[in-house]
């Protein structure tokens, strides 16, 4: 295959950033107020516009980074297009007021990779973010794109692919963490003719965009890496299972599968070796039990999306009872580095045993929120304070979520906690597919254990007793202590009920929905038993368990607050003390919004006012 060099005839390149999550803050419509400017001033054959995909950095889009000078600027609008646009591409002036800014008290910062969000990272599988077109193969080719797939199919022998594999110690980034070249050899040792590989893009856990913004960046390497194992693994046929949510990532991806083809590398005689090999699209309804492999596995032959007993494990007998390889979004699209540079690089990253990368979706109170990429074995402090920018506001850091709706959460306390599929499973959480989501001081870890317990027990498919009925019961129990109404041995009942849901359930799901009820129960019990014996929420969370009222030493009767009270609680004379009536207070809480930062009058209390 010859290879593509990417056009360097213009003097700029404009990366315009259009992951969902930029497309949503209108960055198309960026890009063609550039384009309009970049004509006005003559500029269309210095300066070229490209339209990439998520760059990471969500909270800061809509993104625009000029190239080849690295310089980031963001949370762009239209008006500030024409200014730019003479500023730096006329006059050669970098903007400030549109550079990124840690802090009112330090100065913007030009280059992206000066940023300590980008600073800090590694990419392997993100390598390609927010550099090149994704629905423009040549960009892709243009930065080694397929040349991993060359050296597969025409240099290596598909034993010496699933060797390479296995020495790379690569581990399944869906979850599990079971060793990719493991399966795949178990997959190609069956005895079949027929074999399939599917691609696992089913991402349901709340805060998570890993998958989607891969698909979005760079659906090619995904392409590539499943060509590879299917002639590791003796495939002809694959497919890629993702959410109908996500639109952008499946139009994405079908325009790669027939730009791949057009090309010769997907389809009949492949780089003309003579491998056969398609790719099919499935999209999902959105149930997040689909997630589980042998779910998914029924969802895609059109049965309702219910997890089986295993064994026989789906590498035995999968899609329509044939050997079938499963692999995410992120396993798939490590497999061309691998191929290309080597296992021996690949496995000088990380730690003994969880080597590489990992990418999270960082959200939730961070000042920073957006898809990293980090080497195995960082600590959750530099992804949080390095990374992440610290907690908004100055507030204390809490707990970390991590691994999902069914992750544990990690508190403050091992915030120096090593990032790898050990470590995380040894405090009760785990890496899951990298949903990372942080927490404050102002966070009640009793009203989260509950929320994603919610979720768990809605999104539960129903087949195990334990699940179905375990998860309902807890979920009850939870909702009294949040309403003020625990009760003396509550907290014992969740763990014991807990620990029999993750003993007899069936499928991942249930295996690990107890785990932010363990977990914070381990960690915060504090919180429980404050809910439960002095029936007070220390986070000031649980309706419930708060009350709101007026300071009368701080309250001036400016009348705001009275103002805005939509439940007409607020009664008083103007420049009197105001006071809330309880029966009448719905706990809105616009009453605290509203009232002025010179009187903070009014406060939350815990227990709430009788």
């Amino acid at each position: 295959m010859k290879k593509k060099v990417a056009n360097r005839e213009f003097r700029l390149d404009l990366l315009v950033c259009a992951g969902t999550g930029c497309v949503a803050n209108h960055s198309y419509e960026i890009k063609e107020e550039l384009e309009k400017e970049i004509n006005r001033h003559g500029l269309q054959k210095e300066v070229r516009v490209i339209t990439t995909g998520c760059n990471g950095f969500c909270e800061r889009g809509p993104i625009v980074v000029v190239q080849p000078d690295g310089i980031f600027y963001q949370r762009l609008t239209k008006k500030d297009v024409p200014y730019l646009v003479e500023e730096h591409l006329l006059k050669g002036r970098p903007v400030k007021k549109l550079m990124y800014i840690p802090s009112p008290e330090e100065p913007p910062i030009p280059k992206m990779m000066d940023i300590g969000f980008f600073r800090h990272q590694r990419l392997i599988v993100l390598k390609n973010r927010g550099r090149i077109d994704p629905e423009n193969i040549e960009e892709y080719i243009g930065f080694d794109g397929y040349q991993a797939l060359e050296k597969a199919l025409t240099k290596m022998t598909p034993e010496e692919i699933i060797a390479e594999i296995k020495a790379s110690g690569l581990r399944g980034r869906g979850g599990a963490g079971f060793p990719t070249g493991s399966k795949w050899e178990l997959c190609r040792k069956t005895r079949s003719a027929i074999r399939y590989i599917v691609c696992n893009g089913d991402e349901g856990d709340p805060g998570a965009f890993m998958d989607r913004s891969v698909l979005e960046a760079d659906p090619h390497a995904v392409i590539e890496g499943m060509v590879i194992g299917a002639r590791a693994i003796g495939a002809h046929n694959g497919f890629i299972y993702v959410r109908k949510e996500y639109p952008l990532a499946v139009k994405r991806v079908k325009i790669a599968l027939v730009q791949a083809e057009e090309y010769g590398l997907l389809g009949e005689n492949i780089l003309d070796t003579g491998f056969d090999f398609s790719i099919d699209v499935v999209q999902g309804a959105g149930a997040f039990v689909c997630g589980e492999e042998t779910a998914l596995l029924a969802s895609i032959e059109g049965k309702v999306g219910r997890p089986r007993p295993r064994p026989p494990y789906p590498t035995e007998s999968g899609l329509w009872n044939k050997p079938t390889n499963i692999n995410n979004v992120e396993t798939w699209a490590n497999v061309p580095t691998i191929i290309l540079r080597g296992a021996k690089w690949f496995s000088s990253i990380g730690t003994k045993g969880s080597k590489g990368t990992k990418i999270f979706s960082l959200v939730g109170k961070i000042n920073n929120t957006g898809l990293v990429e980090v080497p195995m074995g960082i600590t959750l402090r530099e992804i949080i304070n390095d990374i992440g920018g610290g907690i908004p506001g100055g507030k204390e850091f809490k707990a970390v979520q991590t691994g999902g709706p069914s992750g544990g959460c990690i508190p403050n306390s091992l915030l120096d906690l090593s990032i790898d599929y050990d470590s995380l499973t040894k405090v009760g959480s785990m890496m899951g597919s990298g949903g990372m989501i942080v927490m404050d001081e102002d966070t009640c870890m009793v009203d989260v254990a509950r929320y994603f317990l919610n979720f768990m027990q809605e999104e539960s498919c129903g087949k195990c007793p334990s699940c179905r009925l375990g998860t309902k019961h807890m979920v009850q129990i939870l909702n009294r202590i949040t309403e003020g109404k625990g009760e003396e041995g509550d907290i014992e009942f969740l763990e014991d009920i807990g620990k029999n849901v993750k003993l007899a359930s069936l499928c991942g799901l249930g295996q690990t929905a107890a785990n932010p009820v363990l977990t914070t129960i381990k960690y915060f019990r504090d919180e429980y038993l404050a809910h439960i014996k002095e029936k007070r929420c220390p986070a000031l969370v649980c309706k419930s368990l708060i009350s709101y009222v007026i300071d009368a030493e701080l309250c001036s009767g400016c009348t705001v607050c009275a103002k805005n009270c939509p439940s007409d609680a607020i009664t008083g004379e103007p420049k009197e003390i105001y006071t809330i009536d309880q029966k009448k207070c719905t706990k809105c809480g616009i009453c605290l919004t509203v009232c002025p930062p010179k009187f903070k009058a009014v406060k939350k209390v815990s227990p709430p006012v009788k």
